[in-house]
Formats: structure tokens, sequence, C-alpha cells
């Protein structure tokens, strides 16, 4: 295995969309931040009333999701040996490149500040030649076929049942694997998400939070390799 291509797809990432920007939630937090309604991100805790009739609503609004999953992504031991590669998709369809040695903001509020930067400038630093984080200038489908993965795992609830250990072995013995986690609180993949993926695989009889998917996927390649 060359390196593992970590997918956290559909990302509750998104900034306010248009049709919500009257609303009173709204408009009270982009005015306690000094902001524009659509220059502030769209959060469940703080909009879920102008949320209500939202499509998809059960998938938007959760920041925090990747907040967390990318955590642990990058301070994992397969980001430290080299051999990760973090790639975040958002809801609404945006690609962001993630560089391996970035230290995201373990503060919530400041991780918020961030990609709410990102998603208005395109990168962080803004203009920077070598961004940390920085939005593709293609969509989710031609991003995957430029990175080229070898075999394409989606975690999924409805897949064949392994464990971590056999999915682990199945990943190393890939030059270049690909594994997509949805990074949403509730629903099912896009039917775009799934027509990506060579074989959808359940680690567990339970329906997982997308971290703990992470992180058992992440340490079972990790004792795969005999990481330390």
């Amino acid at each position: 295995m060359e390196r593992l291509h970590l997918l956290l797809a559909e990302a509750g990432l998104e900034l306010v969309p248009r049709e919500l920007w009257g609303h009173p939630a709204v408009r009270s937090t982009a005015r306690r931040r000094g902001r524009g309604p659509g220059e502030i991100l769209l959060d469940v805790s703080l909009h879920g009333k102008a949320m209500v009739g939202l499509p998809s609503r059960e998938k938007r609004g959760r920041p925090d999701i990747a907040h967390f999953c990318a955590l642990l992504a990058l301070g994992s031991l397969l980001n430290r040996h080299g051999l990760l590669r973090l790639h975040i998709h958002t809801f609404d369809g945006r690609v962001i490149g993630v560089a391996p040695h970035v230290r995201l903001p373990r503060n919530y509020n400041r991780f918020v500040g961030l990609i709410e930067q990102l998603l208005l400038t395109g990168r962080v630093p803004p203009g920077a030649e070598e961004p940390l984080l920085w939005v593709e200038p293609w969509g989710l489908e031609e991003a995957v076929e430029r990175i080229g993965p070898t075999r394409v795992f989606l975690l999924s609830e409805r897949g064949a049942r392994v464990s971590p250990s056999e999915l682990a072995r199945r990943v190393i013995s890939e030059r270049k694997p690909m594994v997509i986690v949805g990074c949403f609180q509730a629903g099912d993949f896009s039917e775009g998400v799934k027509r990506l993926a060579h074989e959808a695989v359940s680690i567990s009889q339970f329906t997982l939070d997308a971290w703990t998917v992470t992180a058992k996927v992440l340490s079972a390649v990790e004792d795969a390799l005999n990481l330390a």
C-alpha cells in the first residue's frame, strides 16, 4: 500500500443557503458574529428552526462531525507515518483537499471560522501557493478519478459484513486504496457517492457514528501494518 485515501463523504459543511438568510435564527447568529448571513456555516444547533423543511435536513448543519473525524484522521499513526491522505466532500458537492501536516484547531469555534474562510476564499491561508486546506476546482467524481484508487471501499450499514481486521487486510493489499465514510448524522449515501465504490462493507451489526467508524478503520489498518 502506497497510502490510504480517506474520503469523508457528504459532510455537513456548508454556508447558510440563500433561502434561509432571512430567518431570525440565522440573522441573529450573523449579527452576533459581525458577518453576513451567507458568510456563516449552517449549524443545526443554532439554526434548527430555520432548517425545518430544508431538503435532506438530516444530513446538513453538522460541522462538528467533520471536525471530530478530521482530527482523528490527522492525529492518527497512519498520517504521522505519511500513509494517509484525507479528503472531505461536502453536502453541497465541494471537495476539500487537506495537507497531511495541517494542524486543525481543536477548538470547535475556531474550526468553524477556519472552514468559513475556506468556503469563502477557496483556500487557507487565502492566496497561498501551498495552502493547508483548499477547495478543489472539480467535483467528487473527477476528484476520485484524479486520485485513481485501485479499489474503493464504502463503509455502509447495508454493506457485506466484515471484521475491521479483515477489511484492513484487504485495504493494505491494494496499491492505492480509498475508504469512504459517511460524514453525516442520518440518512444514506447519495447515488453519486455509491457509484464510486467497488464494494460496500459493514464492520458492525450496529449503526456506528462516523467518528467511531473512522477510528476503527484507521486503527485496524495501523495494526495490520504494525505501526507504532
